[in-house]
């Protein structure tokens, strides 16, 4: 393991920390880093002793989202290629949330559209008190295909979830603990520490019980359609490649205006 890689794993004790490691491209889930989280929880996943796992981003973002540089080439080159990008990237996101115990999500800056999606695959949000929230998916064009449209309403109301895609703003954090989204703001020195310390808390209970718990209790429990409702978000991006706004949202991105439709 160095620092140079796409996504950083450390472990102290039973906890397993993941860190998103591209800060100069804002933590973006391109193929790269998607492909190094899938092995990184793949290797937390068969860790024996494990209790607990934080995901957390570094630099001044936790996750802009996904690598809209790359979508806009594949959306170009190869418009099956990016269909199978955005299931592989749905499952990696599954990956997290099916972690055997709980994963607490440290939201270091922004988390938008992507970004958003894997914090939603948290057990627990934990958000600096400078970070800001966001879907973002609606500015560029973009059709959510990583869970958004289910985790989301799962977790707040579902106006303040129509707020978030429809406007794609980003909410701070004090706010979004309002709403039920965030569990708990801290100054953005202490996130890490506040974090471990939760992690901490965990590590000491019954990893038995706190393991059924998680199963017992977990959204899927609840709700058997969920992975249809997944995959219809992969259908419907299917349908919207062919239409004006993807293409007209990556190339303002790629331009680095704003769009107009």
């Amino acid at each position: 393991m160095t620092q140079s890689e796409p996504v950083v794993l450390s472990l102290e004790g039973a906890v397993a920390t993941l860190v998103l490691n591209r800060p100069a491209s804002l933590n973006a889930l391109s193929r790269e880093v998607m492909r190094a989280l899938e092995a990184k929880l793949m290797e937390v996943a068969a860790l024996p002793h494990l209790r607990a796992v934080i995901v957390t981003g570094t630099g001044r973002a936790f996750s802009a989202g996904g690598d809209l540089i790359e979508f806009g080439e594949a959306l170009d080159s190869d418009k099956n290629g990016l269909l199978a990008d955005l299931r592989y990237n749905q499952d990696v996101l599954q990956r997290v949330e099916d972690l055997p115990v709980p994963v607490i999500g440290a939201a270091n800056g922004v988390a938008v559209a992507g970004g958003l999606e894997l914090l939603l695959c948290c057990d627990i949000i934990l958000a600096a008190d400078d970070a800001r929230i966001g879907d973002g998916h609606a500015r560029y064009g973009v059709v959510p295909a990583g869970g958004a449209t289910v985790r989301l309403g799962e977790r707040i109301s579902s106006s303040r979830a129509a707020r978030l895609f429809y406007t794609a703003g980003l909410v701070d954090a004090a706010t979004l603990r309002g709403w039920g989204l965030v569990d708990e703001v801290v100054p953005a020195e202490r996130l890490m520490a506040r974090a471990a310390e939760m992690a901490g808390e965990i590590a000491r209970q019954s990893p038995e019980v706190v393991r059924r718990m998680k199963a017992l209790a977990g959204p899927a429990a609840r709700d058997p359609r969920r992975q249809a409702r997944m995959r219809a978000e992969l259908e419907a991006f299917a349908r919207h490649v062919h239409g004006r706004d993807l293409a007209s949202g990556l190339a303002a991105f790629r331009e680095k205006r704003r769009p107009a439709y």
